[in-house]
């Protein structure tokens, strides 16, 4: 159990946790939430010990191993899959000792941990998790080095999940992430056996994989149960309710106010005017749920363009003088269309986008646009080049070179930017609102075609909706890549796989893309036909195919007592060495640990195909 027991946390003298508390549950699954700023990576370094609350205290499992990605991202000449197995210190320890050790009794128990925790399978649960992250074989073996920042934070995550930590803390995890692996952690996450906090603002994730929602307002925590959609209810309700409670509480005051006022001068009437005077100094005011009026969205309406916008009619696009990234691009873009672009991280989406958007030129074949086209291309790289140093209002004034204070004042209030915000340094804003602030800029000049490179990042929930509002509410066309597939869905009428070099429309809908990204496109069983006379063709073929079928059944159970044989023969000679078969007498723990695994996975595909020809051998009718 994980108890945050009445915690007060100030940075800078302004407090950011208010005698917060919540208990969380052992084996909970629980989504922090909370606005931008709201203090929800703050809570997140308390739980960890990084910060130590000024008031209140947190209480974990005296033996429990809590797991969080540090800032840093791993780096050198170590590749993914050695940095994911270095992770399991345990295992790295057991392993030096296990070649090291001359006591007898302690070797058995060193060789006895090891298979407790499954040392030998590490390599393969390793590389499942890389590959569910997007590392094919021969990244796994490239040195980290020579990744950039992004996919050496997967690998930082791909190490804390194989750690298999007791209590697994992970702030925004899918922010370095493309669709189809964010698809993955989620499938990962929904059966973590231990207990789990994650900062997201993924709906899909929240409804899929948590138990709890905390949510973190105004420095307090509020634990709630279900997923997302099921706390919106609850919040919902909360809000009527406290609403309602207000509304009553004014009326209330209302009345003793006046009865004061017309009362407190008569003699006759005044010592209860003072008894209602006193009321009203005790009654503690209900403060309605805060919301934030400067969250909003809204696109400038861009003038009527005839379509197509944009034909790519046998396109190639390339960097340099290198080989194309993408060949044979035949696609059409009309006026009104909502696409998003799918397809794993290095395919080429975010090269598509750049042709689309005239960062680059085709190298082959050819692209067609009107020459008033005007495109609005948003990317996570303007975001962080902001200048820190700038306000919002100077930062457009530049962009809107010409244009009055009052146009450049109108297009940063769209955004939210109004007031105070408005002249905020860059440094001093959230991510969220600089996210917001590169969206106003690229805008200003009321483009035909958004292309939004992963928006959502930085965005909380609320903030995430706003965007999904206003680009519906947008007159003009939106190409879109994102790893939040509830605004994939909720934008896009038209979807186009990059994948294999080129780029085509994916038929399916989002939950058919989302099954055959999971492996779950599996054909339909065909229902079996009523009963018929067979002919004598037939039972022949039956027949034959039952021979064959127990031949391979057979073959199947003495590869099966084969293996078997050679695991028993593994484990003895990492259990006691001196009667180890003379084959495997000189091999290392390490080489021990690497065959048994091997000799496992044969073991355990031998099973499957013995269990499939048992069942298809049953499904033959008796001839």
């Amino acid at each position: 159990m994980l108890t945050i027991d009445d915690i007060t946390v100030r940075l800078g003298g302004r407090p950011i946790l208010e005698r917060a508390s919540a208990t969380i549950p052992h084996g909970a699954r629980v989504g922090l939430i909370g606005r931008n700023g709201a203090g929800k990576s703050t809570l997140m370094k308390a739980v960890i010990g990084d910060i130590e609350p000024d008031e209140g205290q947190i209480g974990k499992p005296s033996r429990a191993r809590i797991g969080y990605i540090a800032q840093e991202a791993p780096d050198g000449s170590i590749t993914p899959e050695e940095a994911v197995l270095a992770a399991d210190v345990e295992r790295a320890r057991l392993l030096v000792e296990a070649e090291t050790c001359t006591d007898v009794d302690r070797l058995g128990e060193v060789h006895e941990r090891l298979l407790a925790i499954d040392a030998y399978s590490a390599p393969a649960r390793a590389a499942k998790i890389l590959n569910g992250l997007g590392f094919d074989e021969d990244m796994q073996r490239r040195p980290l080095s020579s990744f950039s920042g992004g996919w050496k934070m997967r690998v930082a995550l791909g190490a804390l999940l194989f750690s298999e930590p007791d209590i697994l803390l992970l702030d925004e995890p899918s922010n370095h992430l493309d669709l189809e692996a964010t698809l993955w952690l989620e499938n990962f996450l929904r059966s973590y056996p231990a207990t789990l906090l994650v900062i997201s603002h993924e709906r899909d994730l929240l409804n899929n994989v948590v138990d709890h929602i905390l949510h973190l307002q105004g420095g307090k925590l509020t634990l709630y149960t279900g997923g997302y959609d099921a706390f919106e209810k609850q919040r919902a309700e909360r809000a009527a309710q406290i609403a309602s409670a207000k509304a009553a509480q004014d009326a209330q005051r209302a009345r003793l106010q006046d009865y004061v006022a017309r009362n407190s001068a008569r003699a006759s009437t005044a010592k209860q005017a003072q008894a209602r005077a006193k009321m009203l100094g005790k009654m503690q005011p209900i403060v309605a749920l805060i919301e934030d009026p400067s969250l909003s969205f809204e696109f400038p309406s861009p003038g009527e363009l005839r379509s197509p916008m944009i034909s790519l009619d046998g396109a190639a696009v390339a960097y340099g003088d290198a080989p194309p990234i993408l060949r044979r691009l035949d696609l059409r873009i009309d006026a009104d269309d909502r696409i998003a672009l799918l397809g794993r991280n290095g395919n080429g989406k975010t090269t598509l986008a750049r042709l689309l958007s005239s960062q680059l030129q085709p190298v082959e074949g050819a692209l067609a646009a009107p020459g008033k086209l005007k495109v609005g291309y948003f990317t996570q790289y303007q975001v962080e080049e902001l200048a820190s140093d700038a306000t919002p209002v100077e930062l457009m004034t530049r962009a809107m070179e010409g244009k009055t204070p009052a146009a450049v004042r109108a297009q940063l209030g769209r955004f939210g930017f109004s007031g105070p915000r408005a002249t905020t340094q860059v440094d001093k804003l959230s991510g969220g609102e600089r996210a917001r602030l590169a969206l106003a800029l690229i805008t200003r000049d009321a483009p035909h075609l958004l292309i939004l490179d992963e928006p959502t990042n930085h965005l909380d929930v609320d903030a995430r909706e706003a965007l999904v509002q206003a680009l519906n509410d947008y007159s003009g066309a939106v190409i879109l890549i994102s790893h939040d597939r509830h605004m994939v869905e909720l934008t896009a009428d038209r979807l186009v796989l990059v994948d294999g070099g080129t780029a085509r429309e994916y038929a399916g809908s989002m939950d058919d893309y989302i099954d055959f990204v999971l492996g779950r496109n599996k054909p339909r069983k065909e229902a079996k036909p009523g009963p018929a006379k067979a002919t004598s063709a037939d039972s022949a073929k039956s027949r034959a195919k039952a021979r064959f079928l127990k031949s391979e059944l057979a073959s199947a159970e003495k590869a099966m007592n084969r293996l078997q044989a050679s695991l028993n023969e593994i484990d003895q000679a990492m259990y006691e060495p001196a009667k180890a078969p003379a084959h495997l007498a000189d091999t290392s723990m390490s080489d021990l640990l690497t065959r048994r695994a091997q000799v496992s996975d044969q073991l355990a595909a031998t099973e499957a195909e013995w269990l499939a020809l048992g069942e298809q051998l049953e499904m033959l009718e008796p001839v």
